[in-house]
């Protein structure tokens, strides 16, 4: 994700919003809109630091020249995230209100770089090496401590109050902790099932089908008193004012397009990044939409042999404007940056042996 100065992100957004600009109107811009009279020299030296950072494109030469955003896909545009979340809720201009069928057609490998692809690929293979090294019995017991922080971690985005340590015992012992409801206990041990279920059945995820997301939401909301199936009725998300399908109908229209987009895409990491993303937008459950994400972009990963993530090292409020971002402007660069974030912290962190253990309180 680029690390631009307020003012680099501020001629950004202008080319976004008014491509293609010249070097003169992103002058007049500082000067009468944003309220700061820049040299021509320093906006040319802005000009030249986004273009070496590919985040513009140059058209012509010299005074004739003209600037537009550069993006190898519709769904990587540079968003000012502290910019945007300063700003209150209704003072927010939403771009996609409504969910947008046009997203479709961005959903393939481009997602991520060539580059992207050579570094992370090599950082599997790290993983694999390590997991290969590993006896059976540190193996189990490296998935187990993956399974127990995976449990914690994403059962705590959802508003679960369990510590990692309880979250261990529960998992390990089948204790439940004092001053938690059975819910509570009821949301991490389905996380536990359901990534049961992926290790032991790689294969399936292979190729996905809307029954098997179906399955795998099942097994998150088991027990939890939450209707199983695509959703009937209109649901709305705290802190955006976007609104999800609000019928069935176009709901699993827009799921049999994802798998589509899913099966289509040749890298793992793509298709599980889509799986992550795509599922919390479409919101096809009348609840567990974003645990079943993250179970189903996991379960992709292990089918192809690729390190699952645990989440452990997330921020939940930036996991959180992470979607809200791609929700109402459709940018996915906030949240693949924590997702590759992630999937390198969880190489790093598991299936290495005592060289990867870490115990949290």
């Amino acid at each position: 994700m680029l690390k631009l100065n307020k003012r680099r992100n501020a001629i950004l957004s202008f080319i976004q919003n008014n491509q293609p600009v010249s070097t003169s109107q992103i002058g007049r811009y500082l000067t009468h809109d944003w309220e700061e009279t820049v040299s021509r020299a320093t906006i040319i030296r802005d000009i030249n630091e986004l273009l070496r950072v590919k985040a513009i494109k140059r058209q012509g030469a010299g005074r004739g020249a003209r600037y537009s955003e550069s993006l190898e896909n519709t769904l990587l545009k540079h968003i000012d995230v502290n910019g945007y979340f300063a700003r209150e809720l209704e003072q927010r201009t939403i771009a996609f209100p409504r969910f947008n069928f046009k997203i479709f057609s961005a959903l393939n490998d481009s997602l991520f770089s060539r580059q992207e692809l050579k570094e992370l690929t090599d950082t599997n293979i790290n993983y694999q090496k390590n997991a290969s090294s590993l006896s059976p019995v540190i193996l189990k017991k490296e998935l187990e401590r993956l399974t127990i922080e995976l449990s914690w971690k994403s059962s705590q985005i959802e508003g679960n109050t369990y510590s990692l340590i309880d979250t261990e015992v529960l998992i390990k012992e089948n204790k439940e902790a004092a001053g938690h409801t059975k819910e509570e206990a009821t949301m991490i041990l389905n996380h536990k099932q359901a990534l049961d279920y992926a290790v032991s059945n790689k294969s399936f995820f292979k190729k996905i089908t809307l029954r098997q997301i179906e399955n795998m939401h099942r097994l998150i909301i088991s027990g939890l008193n939450i209707n199983y199936g695509l959703r009937k009725n209109l649901v709305g998300i705290t802190g955006t004012n976007y609104r999800p399908l609000d019928n069935q109908y176009q709901i699993r229209e827009a799921m049999e397009k994802l798998t589509a987009g899913i099966n289509r895409a040749k890298q793992p990491l793509a298709k599980a990044l889509m799986a992550a993303l795509m599922i919390s937008y479409i919101q096809p459950f009348e609840d567990g939409n974003k645990r079943t994400a993250r179970l189903l972009a996991n379960a992709i990963l292990l089918a192809f042999d690729y390190c699952p993530l645990s989440y452990r090292g997330i921020n939940e409020s930036d996991y959180k404007k992470a979607l809200i971002l791609f929700y109402e402007q459709n940018s996915a660069v906030f949240f693949k940056a924590l997702f590759v974030e992630q999937f390198k912290f969880a190489v790093d962190s598991y299936f290495r042996g005592n060289a990867g253990a870490k115990t949290e309180g």
